[in-house]
């Protein structure tokens, strides 16, 4: 019987700690997947486009690239996202400006933003400045000033330009925080429209300002860049040159004095720039395109990847 008994009761005893092992090994099985891998996470944009050139002879302002801003959910292993950065308008050293060029992010899981290249100044009698993301501003006896938001996009990605008085000054290209302003004399030409200031966490700066109206030889003054990279205008006669919009801000080129001897070029665009935020913990460390990485971006726990060209950032 002993023999019988003591061999039920050892099966016994390793049946119940085979039972609780299974059980172990399910509950961590659960645990496991119910901590899973890293989730989904927001991920910051600001988009600028490349700022427009200005006019030559007595030329408008140019306007400066669109801006958008936007916050969108990605997910780890969810793709890549395009980053197209936009060139700024060339200046010009007779006739109306060149407009700015797109920047654009696109992904899988995106809504894709596009951002419109700032419309070009004109010049004196020509036809009306560009609109874009902001519109060009326009010499006296024009077609008139560009219109900016142009396509509209809500919030608006730029602003209007200004307009010149009688046959000696140019308005300002509009800017993404203000519109371009309109010559406020016969003397002065009108300044460009101001830039707006980051909101992307760890970003800082103001960008996308107009360029200033150029003005006739003499007593005259030039209008200047609006805040945030606009160029200032120029003034003939031996007056100091047209600027250009600073570069990867999207800012306005200034416009140019009167007359192809005597004016030299009018200011070129500011190239566009991209950038993203997002937290430290959630970068992926995969990229293509070279952009700027700053990790604890001014002390706020998040990555802020800046792209000055092409380029990708892989979720």
């Amino acid at each position: 019987m002993r023999r019988i008994d003591n061999p039920l009761i050892t099966e016994g005893k390793n049946s119940k700690k085979h039972s609780t092992r299974g059980k172990s090994f399910g509950y961590q099985v659960l645990g496991f997947g119910s901590g899973g891998g890293p989730g989904p996470y927001d991920i910051a944009f600001l988009v600028i486009a490349g700022g427009a050139s200005g006019g030559e002879s007595i030329g408008g302002g140019g306007g400066a690239g669109g801006y958008r801003d936007s916050t969108q959910t990605v997910s780890p292993g969810g793709g890549a996202i395009t980053i197209t950065v936009g060139d700024g308008g060339a200046g010009v050293s007779a006739g109306t400006g060149n407009s700015g060029v797109d920047s654009s992010i696109s992904g899988t899981e995106l809504t894709t933003i596009t951002s419109t290249g700032g419309g070009h100044g004109n010049q004196a009698s020509g036809p009306a400045a560009g609109s874009g993301g902001s519109g060009g501003g326009a010499s006296y006896s024009t077609g008139g000033a560009g219109s900016g938001n142009t396509p509209s996009t809500s919030p608006s990605q730029g602003n209007d330009g200004g307009v010149g008085v009688a046959s000696n000054t140019a308005g300002g290209g509009g800017g993404a925080g203000a519109v371009g302003v309109n010559a406020p004399s016969t003397n002065n030409g009108g300044a460009g429209g101001a830039g707006t200031a980051s909101s992307v966490p760890g970003d800082s700066g103001t960008r996308a300002g107009g360029g200033g109206g150029g003005v006739r030889s003499g007593p005259y003054t030039p209008g200047p860049g609006g805040s945030g990279g606009g160029g200032n205008g120029r003034g003939a006669g031996g007056g100091l040159p047209a600027t250009s919009g600073s570069g990867n801000t999207g800012g306005g080129g200034g416009g140019a004095g009167y007359g192809p001897s005597s004016s030299g070029t009018s200011g070129s665009g500011g190239k566009g720039v991209i950038i993203l935020s997002m937290p430290d913990g959630s970068y992926s460390g995969t990229t293509t395109g070279s952009p700027t990485v700053a990790t604890d971006s001014g002390g706020t726990g998040q990555t802020l990847l800046t792209f000055t060209g092409t380029g990708s950032y892989t979720a």
